[in-house]
């Protein structure tokens, strides 16, 4: 499987089958249907594991998109720039490795990437279904133009970094 690093990784995380659990996923699903940017590349990561590895170690910039049973208002998006591991909301019960792992390994490596995490607030994991709650599928067109913006605003950053240092070495 070839990366391009360049690129900004936008990564869904849930269980596609456990209703808003799956909110992550199905955000990603939806965005890869969109005529997307070519400084995006959009992967569905499923419930995680080590796999995921691969993506993160060949992206410097990940934005992801998970559930959190933090209790808020299901439904609520909020964006954090976790740094360590503890900063990651805590795993769903579904996952197969949480994304404490996850980062955790990555840190031991020293391949920690700049990760942008989007988490959308669910009530409760459902045990079946690929239907979401009304509250939670209402959000994901504001969910997905949130997440192009912020690729947006990493990859003009970029840019800019990049003719910065044009100006300095050229």
């Amino acid at each position: 499987m070839k990366h391009n690093e360049n690129k900004t990784l936008i990564l869904g995380i849930g269980n596609y089958l456990m209703g808003d659990e799956g909110v992550g996923v199905h955000t990603a699903l939806q965005l890869q249907e969109l005529d997307l940017p070519d400084y995006v590349e959009v992967v569905d990561g499923g419930t995680g594991g080590f796999h995921l590895l691969e993506y993160f170690e060949n992206h410097e910039h990940v934005i992801l998109i998970d559930a959190t049973l933090g209790g808020e208002q299901p439904g609520q998006i909020r964006l954090i720039k976790p740094r360590f591991a503890k900063d990651f909301p805590r795993a769903m019960s579904t996952h197969d490795i949480g994304l404490k792992d996850m980062v955790s390994a990555l840190q031991w490596m020293e391949k920690m990437p700049d990760i942008r995490l989007f988490v959308v607030s669910i009530e409760s994991i459902q045990q079946q279904g690929i239907e979401m709650t009304p509250k939670v599928k209402a959000v994901i067109p504001d969910l997905m133009h949130r997440v192009l913006q912020l690729a947006h605003e990493i990859e003009k950053d970029k840019i800019s970094q990049g003719k910065l240092l044009e100006l300095v070495i050229g």
